[in-house]
């Protein structure tokens, strides 16, 4: 019995050593550097792909900020209208005791846009008034 166990104990780690190496590849080093080659290509290719695809959109934002530009350069000015959100930054604000403007109402705000100066409600952001200068 003693022989059958003893037999067995050394064919069962016989068997078990040439699975194991059977299983792992006999050069890592070729492998790791070919994965890291293909790795390198990838991250490659998707820069190259992330550059035109920004060039892409780049030139996407500067056709269509021309074309706000140009559109609001043409833009006619009525009383009524509602102001564009594009001028009410601050940027646009002037001070009426500087330009000899009339003072404004309450809730009212004087804007200098393309050489205009518009007078709008605040609370509706209505053109309440043109002067041209």
């Amino acid at each position: 019995m003693k022989k059958i166990l003893t037999v067995l104990a050394i064919s069962f780690s016989a068997l078990m050593a040439s699975s194991v190496s059977s299983a792992s590849p006999h050069d890592r080093q070729d492998n790791r550097r070919g994965w890291e080659q293909s790795r390198a290509q990838n991250e490659q290719d998707r820069d190259l792909r992330d550059e035109d695809d920004d060039e892409r959109m780049q030139d996407k934002r500067r056709s269509r900020e021309q074309r706000g530009v140009n559109r609001l350069q043409q833009h006619k000015w009525q009383t009524g209208y509602v102001m564009p959100q594009h001028y009410r930054g601050n940027g646009y604000k002037v001070d009426y005791k500087n330009n000899d403007l009339p003072k404004p109402a309450r809730n009212q705000q004087w804007y200098k846009i393309n050489n205009d100066y518009i007078l709008v409600d605040t609370d509706s952001n209505s053109i309440v008034r043109i002067q041209s200068f």
